[in-house]
């Protein structure tokens, strides 16, 4: 049996401590769609001065089967400085029976090392154990201090779907004599709700009995379903920084004279590597030669250190070096065009496949990643520097249709990145396909990626050309490959294009019909399974917008003449539209297939009218072609 490592969730230690929790008690409500069930999240935090912030913690959670394991971990994440003390766990079994107990001593201390070879400050204390028998419960609960009040946590009911909750609890005790703000944001389909109560002073917010949320298709991300209540101090610390954010503008000039002057610092050999560039021409050219010089010459690797590992390496640090995170590779090109006398801002963003944005009017940190956004007569120029083979001016998947914190010397602005149309995340395919008697095809084909669609094929740009062959095969499994070859792909980093060229034979592609041969229109296409779902409870995304164009262009086999083709389709739907239409000549046949669909949040009501849709495109696709001998 598998170790495993628990994770504790925000809680007080001090109630229920005599309670066993017997899985017999857990509501069935609770246990329909869960892999686990928080019996109990209980956290207070006592905000004792603008530098010192207490938490204490206590969650209780049933796993109820081996998929659970990964969702009760006792964990607890710290920086150099923080007080770790009262550290307990006790595992009990399905009756509430003690199985075993554990103290600090217990616990294992490591590396926060989530992301690879990286350098950190962050480290993690964390419990080894396995499971026997199935359920079981982790009583979990610690008491952790440190200095650094600008991260007061949201308060939600569960991160992750197959996850249910029995009572939370969060309490603020704040001793400081600053503001606190706060802000519920209610789940805008009503999923569950949250409580509120201040008594003296002390805010206390509370779920009960939320069930779990069932892991179905093109589900939206939970915290996109759940309420939350976010938190800040008007006044704060970071790692003896302290700051202002009772704004967007005070915040925005604490960060830009706290976190980045210290490290806006050019060289003379950063000002010789700029003039060695001899730029000329527009600023669109400038930056783009600057932007593909960097890419050339770093690469990623992640670095938490600098206050509260918030802000950058130096920059002669990443030219020395060659590498550095996204703060450190967006300050040092920042530089680089400071040199140039190009000005640009630092942007920090929400990075996730599906979107989330700054609520303009809750200030408070946040963000996991950095880009780069230069302002233009024509417009925004934006630079992701994280990657060595993205195209100039590209944002991926996740990073657009979303909003920034663009920071600047007079704070900070809320700017939207770009939001990409189905026609610019396009996918096109070229094929010229022989059919043989035997069944078998051989062809070649013509392959093009843009927008988000281009971000998917830039995994090929890593590959040696056996793995691209092999990538290839994979992704198409919808085909019975004997052999492919991928040839002549190209990352067009100016025009954010890949593009390649296939050659290809496939078995069993025909059926045969006494003299004849029948065959499916469209030979390449995305075989996703669609179920219809009476029963959906919550809404359906579609996370990206895309439009593909096809042509297949059918050879015969000598002696053969098109029997049958079906009759051209058009469909349209609110959720996009599909076309295929047949052309016969002496050669054989011409198919021309596009399909277009729309990204967006749909009502659960309409889940099944989706399914309809993409069950259709999915049946055309397949529509056979019938061939004759002569």
């Amino acid at each position: 049996m598998m170790k495993m490592f628990f994770l504790g969730a925000l809680s007080t230690a001090s109630l229920y401590f005599a309670q066993t929790y017997p899985a017999s008690a857990i509501p069935e409500n609770l246990k329909k769609n869960a892999n686990v069930v928080v019996r109990k999240d209980f956290t207070t935090i006592n905000i004792n001065k603008i530098d010192e912030v207490k938490y204490q913690i206590n969650t209780v959670t049933t796993v109820l089967n081996k998929d659970g394991n990964s969702k009760a971990i006792a964990y607890i994440p710290y920086e150099k400085g923080d007080h770790i003390s009262d550290i307990k766990a006790t595992v009990y079994d399905e009756q509430g029976k003690k199985v075993k107990s554990f103290s600090k001593s217990d616990f294992g201390d490591f590396a926060n090392n989530t992301q690879g070879v990286f350098y950190s400050n962050s480290r993690v204390l964390a419990l080894s154990y396995t499971p026997t028998q199935y359920p079981y419960t982790i009583d979990f609960s610690y008491q952790i201090t440190n200095e650094n009040t600008v991260f007061i946590p949201d308060f939600v009911p569960f991160s992750s779907t197959n996850t249910s909750l029995e009572d939370a609890q969060f309490k603020i005790i704040n001793k400081s004599g600053i503001e606190l703000k706060t802000k519920t944001y209610p789940s805008k389909y009503n999923y569950t709700s949250v409580t509120e109560s201040d008594n003296a002073g002390e805010k206390t917010f509370s779920y009960k009995n939320v069930p779990a949320i069932v892991d179905a298709l093109m589900l939206p991300k939970p915290v996109k379903i759940l309420p939350k209540v976010s938190f800040a101090l008007t006044k704060f610390n970071l790692e003896g920084k302290q700051g202002n954010v009772s704004s967007w503008k005070d915040f925005g000039s604490w960060y830009y004279n706290s976190i980045l002057q210290p490290v806006s610092v050019s060289t003379p050999a950063i000002k010789a590597e700029v003039a060695a560039l001899n730029l000329q021409g527009t600023t669109e050219e400038k930056v783009k030669k600057i932007y593909q010089h960097m890419q050339a010459k770093t690469r990623y690797i992640f670095v938490a250190l600098g206050i509260g590992g918030w802000q950058p390496m130096l920059p002669d640090e990443v030219q020395k070096k060659g590498y550095g995170d996204c703060k450190g590779l967006t300050n040092y090109m920042k530089t680089l065009l400071d040199e140039a006398g190009i000005p640009s801002n630092y942007c920090v963003i929400n990075s996730n496949a599906s979107e989330v944005s700054f609520d303009p009017e809750f200030p408070k940190m946040g963000g996991n990643h950095v880009i780069l956004m230069v302002p233009t007569d024509k417009g925004s120029i934006w630079l992701e520097n994280t990657s060595q083979q993205m195209a100039f001016n590209h944002l991926s998947y996740s990073t657009t249709d979303r909003n920034v914190l663009s920071v600047t010397k007079n704070g900070i602005d809320i700017i939207e990145t770009p939001s990409y149309k189905a026609e610019q995340n396009k996918e096109s395919q070229k094929l010229n396909i022989k059919l043989n008697e035997d069944n078998s095809i051989n062809g070649d084909g013509k392959f093009a990626y843009t927008g988000s669609q281009y971000d998917y094929s830039l995994g090929f740009a890593y590959m040696s050309p056996k793995e691209k062959n092999d990538a290839f095969k994979d992704r198409i499994d919808i085909l019975n490959f004997e052999k492919v070859e991928m040839k002549n792909y190209t990352n067009d980093r100016d025009k954010a294009v890949s593009n390649f060229d296939i050659d290809f034979k496939a078995n069993n592609y025909s059926k045969s019909m006494g003299s004849s041969l029948m065959f499916r229109a469209v030979p390449i296409y995305a075989n996703n399974f669609y179920k219809s779902d009476e029963s959906r409870e919550l809404p359906f995304e579609i996370r990206q917008s895309f439009n593909d164009e096809y042509e297949i262009n059918y050879a015969l086999p000598k002696n053969y003449k098109v029997d049958e083709v079906p009759e051209d389709v058009m469909i349209n739907s609110e959720f996009g539209t599909y076309k295929l239409s047949f052309v016969k000549n002496d050669e054989g046949v011409k198919v021309t297939r596009s399909i277009k669909v729309n990204k967006g949040i749909f009502p659960k009501e309409k889940y099944n009218d989706y399914v309809s849709f993409r069950k259709k495109t999915l049946n055309n696709d397949n529509s056979k072609i019938l061939i004759t001998k002569i």
